[in-house]
């Protein structure tokens, strides 16, 4: 496949996502998320397990990976509706913070599990095997969370509305903040692998001590803290100034993540996470940002909203990325991935810039 035809391979999850996550995220002020959530892990269920059964080429795949991204649309956001509806007082904060760190938790398991068993299975046995953590998340779940109508739940409509959510300042400047850190985040993690498989063939210096989905596994991990101890940092010195901060600094770092391509694999490695520790540290900021600018009644449309320009973003990131390195390859392999790393940053740029003016 081209670097386009890759790309949309990975962003058609996000995709997925996108369409359903209004619909799926929007409810839950009518109905309990919980069972929206378990619902929904058998969709994801069902579109990983036909990635493994039915993908022969770009589309059939792209299909499967969408119908695998409207899976986790009712997980997701759905799943933190289920936390904050049932959390409340001081401690939400930091139970936010947990809850969507531990996404990149299961990113890396599931990028150490694919390393893993790429290696000992066919590719398809090994999509049939991870397929099997949405189910399990499905009964954690049902057992772990008690049943608990949402708030104002009758006179919550079907369907989300959206232009109250987009009519108020605040929830919109961190909608446009999640947009532009979902664009940096999924372009990233979507590359992240190919890119050290590509810097490791051009390191100029001894061969890689660990494998390209270890690597980026243990990455993935590192955010966790950054991500927990950057929300902390935000209620401290100020949610605003601090999300305009990390994102104008990872804005600057894409750059250079771009050019460790040419430098030794362990500097690269280094340099790579020091880049996505600072992707991840306003992300939990910018989710409990949002959650305390949004009345309780209107809370799971604005979720919705949050995810669809989100996942939006991140549908379109791993497409123009790979479209940049199939555009540039006449500049030299090292040249074409360095701008097309400048592509992430370029939403936050924007967004710290404006935001610091005042406008949303």
């Amino acid at each position: 496949m081209s670097g386009g035809e890759a790309g949309l391979v990975s962003g058609a999850f996000f995709f997925g996502y996108m369409l359903a996550v209004p619909v799926l995220s929007g409810i839950t002020d009518r109905i309990d998320a919980r069972g929206v959530f378990a619902a929904s892990c058998v969709l994801a269920t069902a579109g990983t397990i036909g990635f493994a059964l039915a993908a022969r080429g770009v589309f059939s795949a792209a299909l499967c990976q969408a119908l695998a991204g409207a899976g986790l649309a009712g997980t997701y956001m759905p799943g933190l509706k289920a936390l904050t509806d049932r959390v409340s007082g001081h401690h939400q904060a930091r139970f936010i913070a947990f809850y969507t760190s531990s996404f990149g938790i299961g990113t890396s398991l599931s990028l150490l599990g694919a390393g893993w068993l790429a290696t000992v299975t066919p590719w398809r046995l090994a999509f049939e095997i991870l397929a099997l953590g949405p189910l399990l998340a499905a009964v954690i779940v049902l057992l772990g969370l008690h049943a608990q109508k949402p708030h104002a739940a009758r006179l919550a409509p079907w369907f989300p509305r959206i232009a109250p959510v987009l009519a108020q300042r605040e929830i919109r400047r961190y909608i446009l903040g999640y947009s532009a850190h979902c664009w940096e985040l999924f372009g990233l993690r979507s590359w992240m692998v190919a890119f050290i498989v590509f810097a490791y063939a051009a390191s100029p210096a001894s061969t890689p001590l660990i494998s390209a989905t270890t690597a980026a596994a243990i990455i993935n991990l590192i955010g966790l803290p950054s991500s927990i101890l950057g929300n902390d940092a935000a209620e401290r010195k100020g949610r605003l100034r601090w999300i305009i901060g990390i994102m104008f600094t990872s804005g600057v770092l894409c750059w250079i993540a771009g050019l460790s391509a040419m430098w030794p694999w362990w500097i690269m490695l280094l340099v790579l996470a020091v880049y996505f520790v600072s992707v991840m540290a306003d992300s939990s900021a910018l989710t409990t940002g949002l959650i305390h600018s949004t009345p309780k009644e209107l809370r799971g449309a604005a979720l919705g909203v949050y995810s669809l320009f989100g996942f939006g973003a991140g549908a379109l990131a791993p497409i123009v990325f790979g479209m940049v390195l199939d555009g540039t390859h006449n500049l030299g392999s090292t040249w074409s991935w360095t701008l097309a790393f400048g592509t992430l940053g370029i939403g936050g740029l924007i967004w710290s810039i404006t935001s610091r003016r005042g406008k949303p």
